[in-house]
């Protein structure tokens, strides 16, 4: 592939994880705060529709081409920066899985909510602040990527 056009691919698929991360997260929070069993379901199906379509394919397509990349400009994968890259990209995944299954269960606990007339269970509280705690880590070890992919420092 080009170097351009894979350069450009590997930096979308980045923009695509921050802006969808972003994006989720702050559906996520503005529903919460309604709590509004119904409009949070109907939100959160949305947002776990939308981390199984842009989220999961950018975090694919992250390491092939960041990978493709490493071999087209000769550079090492020992380099320190990118050695770096690859630690925070593992644990950005560390929180991020949890966080899609979280986002699962707030769904199915409001949608449950919704059904029957209740409030919001004490458990979708309990998971959405797991799923808020899990978030910051996961988006500043994205950011940490980006900044290194530009910056290259070490």
């Amino acid at each position: 592939m080009e170097y351009l056009l894979l350069k450009f691919v590997h930096v979308l698929g980045a923009v695509v994880l921050l802006g969808t991360g972003t994006g989720i997260a702050f559906f996520m929070l503005m529903a919460h705060h309604t709590a509004e069993p119904a409009f949070i379901a109907r939100t959160a199906r949305i947002v776990v529709m939308a981390d199984a379509i842009f989220t999961a394919t950018a975090a694919i397509l992250q390491p092939v081409t960041g990978y493709l990349l490493v071999v087209a400009t000769g550079r090492s994968l020992a380099e320190p920066w990118i050695l770096a890259s690859l630690a925070l990209y593992i644990g950005a995944g560390v929180f991020w899985l949890p966080v899609v299954w979280i986002q699962m269960k707030l769904r199915d606990l409001a949608t449950l909510a919704a059904e029957t007339g209740t409030p919001l269970p004490d458990a979708y509280h309990r998971y959405f602040r797991i799923w808020f705690a899990f978030g910051i880590p996961g988006f500043g070890f994205t950011m940490a990527i980006l900044w290194l992919m530009i910056a290259k420092p070490f």
